[in-house]
């Protein structure tokens, strides 16, 4: 037995001569081969995919049958198409006038590009949907119902993808935000937007290209709807040619719909407006009271004129009025003079009326007494008669000294008031004077008022003759407007015209069912093999020997083959799963003893060969089989190999370090009660351990079963009475195979890898991480584990491309036979 530090020791050497060598061999992917090796890079594709081979094809079945499905409940569908050609715009030189400007030839080359984006425009679908009255129309309805209930567009609104009509809050007023739109407009737009997008949808508008000319482009445009109705796709199809001509035309002539419907409306206006100015007119004109003297003058204007002259009069008879009586007021002197000048006036008048009295007094009483002469004559002096003229003479004569007698007490009192009196009555002259200029101020202003009114109503009345004036020419541009509107309209030319109506198809153009169908499955298959390789790319576990000198830098001992890829399956199970073998018979376990000529128990015999091989001078005498993870067939590995070296006539022993969970003693059927955990827990002399070894005649193997399992099986492998059972092993035994647990989850195994001379990792092909089994090589190497090699289990030679290597080795066995 050699001492357990220098093998330690000399296992640390050799791990760091293969620590130093690289991880991967091959640079990318090495499951794919040699980059540079074509070839080689397909054959791993094609292994990848026949792995995955039942993945593909199911992908494959499920999305062709469900396209053939879907093909088969598709509606036929329709096409009409309808050419328009689209020339330059000319005008008619006949009907250009010089006060309209004429429709010159449109050269533009974004002239023919805008047409064809006219033709898509949802205004013109809207008046096709209106002037055809599709929206009314059960066909179209139908068609309209059917595409809203597709199963695509609920399966896109299911997901999110499509939107669903939805509207929330109060209704859109435009009125409030925008000038010049009607809101029954927009609710008509938005009403009929759905059918819009449903007509958008199946329609197609594409330029016309001569591929056999030099000039590709040409003024055709080819327009065409699809839908499950031959007619309906013909009538829609026809209906946005035919619409669209004729919008063009009104557009051109200036006689489309809307623009008639403004000229009928604006003449209306126009003519409703002149008659409630004329009316408004005569209705001023008589409340006004303007009565024209001639074309410039009114009665009112004439009477302020001899009004304002009069004022003008009595304002200078107050000016003198007044500047008399301030100058005599304010000059005594000028006022005594005034006076004399009066008295002398009012004596010279006084004695011009008494000389004027006396006369005629005398010339009464002259009469008087001559008609007393003549009654003497008749009459006594007694007489009444005569007494009545002597009365009369008397009475003449005392009058004529009365009124002398008062013009005297008159002039004396004149005389005495001569002074007041002028200034009274120049005080009396300016007030009569200043009333007279104040009344004919009153009547001035008053009158002027008056005329101020009939100014304005002047300029009102004529401001609406003016506007009368005005309308009545716009109403005559406006007829005259009308008028060569309709000829035009009658002689203009459209430019844009239909070439080729469309027809009801009478054959459907769609779905291509058959085309659709191998498409999906091309498609499904083409999707199905790179999800394989996908998979195969994510896949993180090791599958093959070129995976374990790749991630791993440790050599493939054997490969054990799966019973998959045995073509007469004669075992039950083929050491893979380690939870199914308590469950197997222990027969279907040895592998080497039950089917000696199998691929599987040729393996086995490989991986003999390999172990006896790899160490130099002698092959080694304690052996541990472990595994990273469970159930990756180390107890079967670890058994079928005690099995092959057995063969050779060695004296082998089996031991079961797995004091966790034992299985050996299971798998041959023997009993448990004492084995390593009883040896570990005493210490028994070479017989008593040799004792309680047991011995399988069909297989030629010792075995020593894990005992009772203990409550602390790490701490009894790691002991140094581990170390003493080995050399009594060794002692005894040409060979001693140990299985373990796995290195991942319990340290059992890293503890007894430092004390046996080689160790063998065993790896379920697929089905570990390549970082879990990675993290277990470096433990095994950091305590001085000499680690022989990798075994990979349970491996699909059919997927690895080994399957030639089967059928060749069944051949040659039945050759032998």
């Amino acid at each position: 037995m050699k001492n357990p530090r220098e093998l330690a020791k000399r296992n640390i050497s050799e791990s760091a001569e293969m620590e130093s060598r690289p991880e991967s061999a091959t640079i990318g992917n090495p499951r794919l081969g040699d980059p540079g090796d074509a070839s080689f890079a397909l054959l791993d594709y094609w292994r990848t995919i026949r792995k995955r081979l039942w993945l593909i094809l199911g992908i494959t079945f499920l999305v062709t049958a469900l396209t053939a499905v879907y093909m088969a409940r598709k509606y036929d569908v329709f096409e009409s198409r309808v050419m328009v050609q689209v020339d330059l715009e000319q005008a008619n030189p006949d009907l250009i006038t010089s006060d309209r400007r004429p429709l010159g030839g449109n050269s533009d080359p974004a002239y023919f590009n805008t047409q064809l984006q006219l033709l898509s425009s949802d205004n013109l679908m809207r008046r096709v949907i209106k002037d055809f009255s599709l929206d009314s129309n059960p066909v179209f309805l139908e068609e309209f119902a059917r595409s809203e209930a597709s199963a695509i567009g609920s399966a896109l609104r299911l997901v999110g993808l499509a939107s669903e009509d939805k509207k929330n809050g109060a209704p859109f007023d435009p009125n409030g935000y925008f000038t010049g739109i009607n809101s029954d407009e927009i609710a008509e737009a938005v009403r009929l937007a759905p059918y819009v997008t449903f007509i958008k949808n199946s329609l197609f508008v594409e330029p016309v290209r001569e591929s056999r000319a030099t000039v590709k482009d040409t003024r055709l445009i080819q327009i065409g709807f699809r839908t499950t109705n031959a007619d309906l796709a013909a009538l829609v199809a026809n209906g946005v040619a035919e619409t669209f001509t004729l919008q063009n035309q009104q557009k051109r002539t200036g006689t489309n719909k809307k623009t008639n419907d403004f000229l009928m409306e604006r003449v209306a206006e126009l003519k409703s407006s002149i008659k409630d100015d004329e009316l408004k007119l005569a209705e001023l004109k008589r409340s006004s009271g303007i009565i024209n003297l001639d074309e410039n003058q009114t009665l009112v204007i004439n009477t302020l004129a001899g009004l304002n002259k009069l004022l003008l009069e009595a304002e200078n008879s107050r000016k003198l009025a007044e500047a008399e009586f301030n100058a005599v007021r304010e000059d005594p002197e000028r006022l005594q003079s005034r006076a004399e000048a009066e008295t002398f006036r009012y004596v010279t008048e006084r004695e011009n009326a008494i000389q004027a009295l006396r006369n005629k007094s005398a010339e009464l009483v002259t009469s008087l007494r001559a008609e007393r002469e003549k009654l003497l004559i008749e009459y006594q002096t007694s007489a009444p008669e005569v007494i009545e003229v002597d009365r009369k003479i008397e009475a003449i004569n005392r009058g004529l000294n009365d009124a002398i007698d008062k013009s005297n007490q008159d002039l004396a009192d004149f005389r005495r008031r001569a002074r007041q009196t002028i200034l009274d009555n120049l005080r009396t002259r300016f007030v009569q004077t200043k009333a007279q200029e104040e009344k004919v101020r009153f009547d001035f202003l008053k009158l002027y008022d008056q005329a101020q009114g009939q100014n304005a109503a002047a300029i009102n009345i004529r401001l609406l003759e003016q506007n009368l004036t005005t309308n009545k020419g716009f109403l005559e541009n406006l007829t005259k407007q009308q008028s060569e509107n309709d000829v035009i309209a009658q002689g203009t030319e459209n430019n844009i015209s239909i070439a080729e109506v469309g027809i009801p198809g009478d054959r459907p153009v769609a779905p291509r069912r058959l085309l659709t169908v191998v498409i999906a499955m091309l498609a499904s298959l083409l999707f199905g093999a790179g999800l394989a390789i996908f998979l195969e790319y994510l896949d993180d576990t090791i599958k093959s020997v070129e995976d374990i000198e790749a991630y791993l830098g440790l050599p493939a001992l054997a490969t054990i083959p799966s019973m998959d890829s045995q073509q007469k399956p004669k075992l039950l199970l083929v050491g893979g799963d380690d939870d199914e073998d308590d469950r197997a018979e222990p027969a279907s376990t040895l592998l080497v003893h039950s089917d000696p000529k199998s691929a599987i128990a040729e393996a086995y015999r490989q991986l003999r060969t390999s172990i006896l091989l790899s160490t130099a001078g002698h092959p080694p005498k304690t052996l541990l089989v472990t595994s990273s993870l469970p159930a990756d067939g180390k107890t079967t590995t670890a058994i079928n190999t005690a099995t092959s070296l057995a063969q050779t006539g060695a004296r082998v022993l089996m031991i079961d370090a797995d004091m966790r969970r034992p299985r050996v003693h299971s798998i041959f059927g023997m009993s448990n009660d004492e084995g390593l955990s009883t040896a570990l827990s005493s210490e028994p002399t070479e017989e008593e351990l040799l004792a309680m070894i047991q011995y399988d005649e069909d297989s030629n193997l010792f075995i020593l079963p894990s005992g009772p399992i203990p409550p602390n099986p790490a701490e009894l492998i790691g002991s140094n009475q581990m170390l003493r059972i080995l050399d009594m092993i060794e002692n005894n035994f040409d060979h001693a195979v140990v299985d373990s647990p796995p290195i991942a989850s319990f340290t059992d195994g890293v503890l007894i890898s430092s004390m046996v001379d080689g160790v063998i990792l065993v790896v379920h092909a697929g089905k570990g991480s390549r970082q879990i089994i990675r993290h277990a090589r470096n433990f095994l190497q950091e305590v001085g584990a000499r680690v022989f090699g990798v075994v990979l289990n349970n491996v699909n030679l059919k997927n690895q491309g080994n399957h030639y290597y089967q059928h060749y080795h069944s051949e040659y066995y039945r050759r032998e036979e």
